[in-house]
């Protein structure tokens, strides 16, 4: 029994993660797709060349998205971005979760050098425990004049959900800079260390 039990949950470890991400991409596909009803019934390619593209939906998601990021990058894109997201700060419920993803999105995917650019460990709630934490900042102005200290900003995430967590200020001389990927150190975060990334660094050379 205990074989068979080994053998099903190995048969699981395969199927499951692999049911779960075929199945939250045909979300996404479905909800992508839908963007093909924003387009008026009159001007749908079936009613205006008698066809129907594959897809079109898709496609037209794509356009709406490469469109946004034109507008949001202007002066005045930004200035409606920021007025509908005054908006959306004022209303409780939405304001509670789309501030947070906001702010998690903007740091992660950020083409800022500083921002999300390493992975480090530190001591941390205190000596001899250790904590993945990603660096944020290197340049704290005001606080480092003030303090005299040499120290980087960085963000430690919870488990099993990363986009909360708490920012802490720390000499660098007390990290230690770790050559996994940002992506690594997040599964591992999400896993609750269950998934550990491999290293590449022979720990038999002398």
């Amino acid at each position: 029994m205990k074989k068979l039990r080994r053998i099903i949950i190995a048969g699981l470890l395969v199927w499951l993660p692999l049911g779960i991400t075929v199945f939250i991409i045909k979300i996404l596909i479905d909800l992508l797709s839908r963007t093909y009803l924003l387009i008026p019934e009159a001007l749908r390619p079936e009613n205006l060349f008698g066809v129907t593209i594959p897809g079109f939906g898709i496609i037209m998601a794509f356009i709406i998205l490469f469109g946004t990021g034109l507008v949001a990058a202007n002066f005045l894109g930004k200035t409606l971005v920021e007025t509908w997201e005054k908006f959306l700060d004022k209303i409780p419920l939405v304001r509670s979760i789309y501030a947070p993803l906001k702010t998690f999105a903007e740091l992660v995917l950020s083409d800022q050098t500083q921002s999300f650019s390493k992975v480090l460990l530190i001591q941390y709630p205190r000596k001899g425990l250790y904590s993945l934490c990603f660096q944020t900042s290197k340049d704290v102005g005001e606080i480092q004049e003030k303090s005299g200290v040499d120290v980087v900003c960085v963000f430690i995430p919870t488990t099993p959900n990363p986009t909360s967590g708490y920012i802490i200020l720390i000499p660098k001389d007390e990290v230690i800079e770790l050559d996994m990927s940002v992506e690594d150190a997040l599964k591992m975060i999400i896993s609750l260390g269950v998934v550990v990334p491999t290293s590449d660094i022979d720990l038999t050379e002398t």
